[in-house]
């Protein structure tokens, strides 16, 4: 492939423009000698050549060449070249692979470099006045800290959780008259805070006037002991108490907690005194959970407690149809029910459903049994060998490249973090380990470090579908 490249010459009164024709492969070799000339076109188009050369044919084809795809070419000297990605997911995929990318540049450019990646950052949304303005109603979800993909029309309705969708329902019809409180207890995945989100989600597009918040009972906590200590408990006491809907996911955490239970319990008081409601999940029932006062238990026992049961087999189908609708993944019916039959964890099937999509990516204009057969490989969940926690550290700073060792001592850089946050959350969604035994088991000094993290890397996975695959990719490399 040619390309035609004008070339400016200036002289004392006058400009020249020299065309000059050059083989593609040279671009790269002319911007080295001449590197005021290039463009961003000339970058791309570089870079363009360069994913031709090493993907113009299957056998040559890799995933992360696939990846690859998805970067642009921000800079390039006769030594480095940096790369742009969209998200942290696909940076540390990419990373992972750097020996393979660097092979992979060095030979298409005839020398040795190396790879830097960057993320892409986002543009911030510009400042619109206060006055005559209405929100967009996806602004409005936000600030309340609400995830604009849970809705009653998504969730799938089965035995296990139709008492708790009614009473969602209800609630979000009448707020503060039908069940007050409203209490969500179930395992992880069941779809807790699916249905809190979408009762709020209602309420709030019938009428944007109300005030409403989402809010883990870690950051309750949190945000107490900060009013404590900067002496501003006035201002988060009007935040929490003028609500008309506060949702606490994960009410246990105040469990122990004097001070927060004290505040907690007043907060509730004001709320549902003023005629507003309050929806709490848990991973409990209120009896069972420890250290929790007993005018609090009383309180949460005063208006609806619903169980929300592990999915069945016909409710994981439907979930996992529902995903691949939202995604535009085609999958065959047999297909989708293979899949629920092999996977129990309702987490772990849109991992496996983006798994399953990237693989037929190309290939196949839909999932099928035979893509299915493949991936699974004639296993399933029965066979799986006991996992222990030790594995998790082992198969974790494998991926990354770090030394056990090193995640379990005091460094605290964003390279090591990051992946001991994701052996947190490993432990915490496949092995169900309290947040103590983590916290041991890390050698961290307090749970809540563990707490943290899970919820972290929990919303990380669910705004970034790379990073839940690569967590997925881990887990399955454990079986």
């Amino acid at each position: 492939m040619w390309f035609s490249i004008l070339f400016t010459i200036h002289c004392t009164s006058y400009i020249f423009f020299v065309p000059i024709a050059i083989c593609c492969e040279d671009v790269y070799y002319l911007w080295i000698s001449y590197p005021h000339f290039i463009h961003g076109s000339m970058l791309q188009s570089t870079w363009k050549s360069f994913l031709e050369f090493n993907g113009g044919n299957a056998e040559k084809k890799s995933v992360f060449i696939s990846l690859l795809s998805q970067t642009t070419l921000h800079e390039i000297t006769d030594s480095k070249a940096v790369l742009i990605t969209e998200s942290q997911g696909m940076s540390s995929y990419l990373a992972g692979k750097r020996i393979d990318i660097e092979l992979a540049l060095s030979a298409y450019f005839k020398k040795s470099m190396r790879v830097e990646f960057i993320i892409r950052q986002r543009a911030k949304k510009k400042e619109v006045p206060l006055f005559n303005y209405e929100p967009p109603i996806e602004d409005l979800f936000t600030r309340a800290g609400l995830n604009s993909r849970y809705t009653f029309e998504n969730f799938a309705v089965s035995t296990s959780n139709n008492v708790a969708f009614a009473a969602a329902q209800a609630v979000s019809k009448d707020p503060g008259r039908s069940y007050n409180p409203l209490f969500f207890y179930g395992g992880v995945g069941v779809g807790k805070t699916h249905l809190a989100h979408a009762a709020a989600r209602t309420v709030l597009e019938h009428n944007q006037e109300s005030r409403i918040l989402f809010c883990p009972g870690d950051r309750f906590t949190n945000e107490l002991i900060e009013s404590i200590q900067n002496k501003t408990t006035q201002q988060f006491r009007k935040k929490y108490r003028t609500l008309h809907i506060l949702i606490v996911d994960d009410i246990q955490f105040i469990a122990g907690k004097q001070t927060v239970q004290e505040e907690f319990f007043h907060t509730f008081n004001t709320i549902v005194g003023a005629g507003g409601q309050v929806i709490l999940t848990s991973d409990r029932p209120p009896h069972e959970i420890k250290n929790l006062e007993d005018r609090l238990r009383s309180r949460f026992s005063g208006g609806l407690i619903v169980d929300l049961q592990p999915p069945d087999f016909e409710l994981r189908t439907a979930i996992l149809l529902i995903k691949a609708k939202e995604k535009n993944i085609l999958i065959q019916m047999e297909a989708a029910k293979m899949v629920a039959e092999q996977i129990t964890d309702t987490r772990a099937l849109e991992g496996t459903l983006l798994s399953l999509y990237a693989r037929t990516l190309g290939k196949k204009d839909e999932i099928d049994l035979e893509e299915i057969d493949l991936y699974f490989q004639g296993s399933n969940e029965k066979k799986l060998k006991r996992i222990s926690p030790q594995d998790v550290l082992h198969a974790v700073c494998s991926y990354y490249g770090i030394k056990p060792t090193t995640i379990k001592g005091p460094i605290r850089s964003d390279a090591i973090a990051f992946p001991r946050q994701i052996i947190m959350y490993i432990l915490r969604r496949e092995l169900h380990m309290k947040y103590e035994e983590i916290a041991l088991t890390l050698k961290r000094k307090d749970h809540t470090t563990v707490m943290y993290a899970y919820k972290k890397i929990n919303g990380l996975c669910m705004k970034d579908p790379l990073l839940k695959d690569q967590i997925d990719r881990i887990v399955q490399s454990l079986i």
